[in-house]
């Protein structure tokens, strides 16, 4: 069957935290951006679930590496070693005895400069892809979660995701408004670092504070009893002594630790409903805000924005695939859509 099937077409959703491919509209794979190469002669080890175990426990052989950096490519060489690598894994679970031409569609920030989607762009077509399209994000968010976008009507969506919030008004197949910052899941977990350290003394990494954020992570200092998270023990070296500590983390703590990025989200929410034209405001409160991304899983924080905006805020089903899902319908319809990028 693999022998003769020399076209492929696959959707990228090329995340800073997880990337993740879709094809024939089914996710085949869903690794985190993550890349373990050799030391001495950049040869790729590991990818994906494999390269994040080894994260923060590398030795003088081998080193991880997340070819993405706020959103966009900061090491184009294990972008593409990445890209490449999870194209064969897809090839290998399909048998596939020649490589086939690749038709991809692959989603960028909104705001991406011309030299990061060239970025993107030269990373997929040397992962071979002969055939790239460009979808920005929080158009693929919104067609994710079962939005019109070619309808005459305003959708706001904030697209909270590794590496950066996208926040963008949609009408008529276009971005109206649109708001792309750099505080994002990745700024989040820092915030978790600098305050273990500060507060408690303790030395945590990159992976704990993750675990600390999914765990006991929250926008508000108080939440309903059922919602609200028991607290999480860390375990980590004294920052001083390097002596081992045990430290209970609460959920109260995380917010006030979370609270300055938090509020840098809300102002640009704000900025970009400054710039969203009356007609379509109108629309915006009536259908109410969206969430998507990863971002959108942090406890209370719909609410949050809700209070601060006065707008209802919808958290989508299944918001960690909202913008692969998005990007997979765009394949689908590559001739009809007119907002891609060649």
């Amino acid at each position: 069957m693999g022998l003769f099937s020399f076209t492929q077409e696959l959707a990228m959703d090329l995340g800073t935290a997880n990337s993740i491919i879709i094809q024939n509209g089914k996710i085949v794979l869903d690794e985190p951006s993550i890349v373990a190469l050799d030391r001495r002669n950049d040869q790729v080890v590991a990818i994906g679930e494999k390269a994040r175990q080894m994260q923060g426990k590398e030795n003088e052989r081998i080193r991880t590496v997340r070819p993405l950096r706020d959103g966009v490519i900061a090491d184009f060489n294990a972008a593409e070693q990445m890209i490449r690598g999870m194209i064969k894994m897809i090839n290998r679970k399909h048998n596939f005895i020649v490589n086939p031409s690749l038709k991809m569609v692959v989603c960028i920030p909104s705001g991406s400069t011309e030299v990061e989607i060239r970025a993107v762009r030269d990373s997929s077509e040397h992962a071979g892809g002969r055939d790239v399209y460009m979808i920005y994000e929080p158009m693929a968010a919104a067609m994710g979660i079962g939005l019109d976008v070619e309808a005459p009507e305003g959708h706001m969506i904030v697209d909270i995701g590794g590496g950066t919030t996208e926040i963008a008004v949609i009408s008529l197949g276009g971005l109206v408004a649109n708001k792309s910052i750099r505080i994002a899941g990745d700024e989040l977990t820092s915030d978790i670092i600098q305050y273990m350290g500060q507060i408690h003394n303790i030395k945590v990494g990159e992976r704990t504070a993750e675990l600390i954020k999914i765990n006991v992570g929250s926008a508000l200092t108080e939440l309903d009893d059922d919602e609200a998270p028991e607290d999480y023990v860390v375990r980590g070296p004294n920052r001083m002594t390097s002596l081992p500590m045990e430290v209970p983390v609460s959920y109260q703590e995380i917010a006030h630790c979370l609270d300055k990025s938090i509020s840098k989200m809300e102002t640009a929410i704000l900025a970009a409903l400054e710039q969203t034209p009356p007609e379509l405001y109108a629309d915006i409160v009536r259908n109410g805000i969206h969430l998507a991304g990863g971002g959108a899983l942090l406890r209370g924080l719909a609410k949050r924005f809700y209070d601060k905006v006065n707008i209802p805020f919808h958290i989508s089903e299944d918001p960690l695939h909202a913008v692969a899902r998005g990007t997979g319908l765009a394949l689908k319809n590559v001739e009809n859509y007119t907002f891609l990028m060649r």
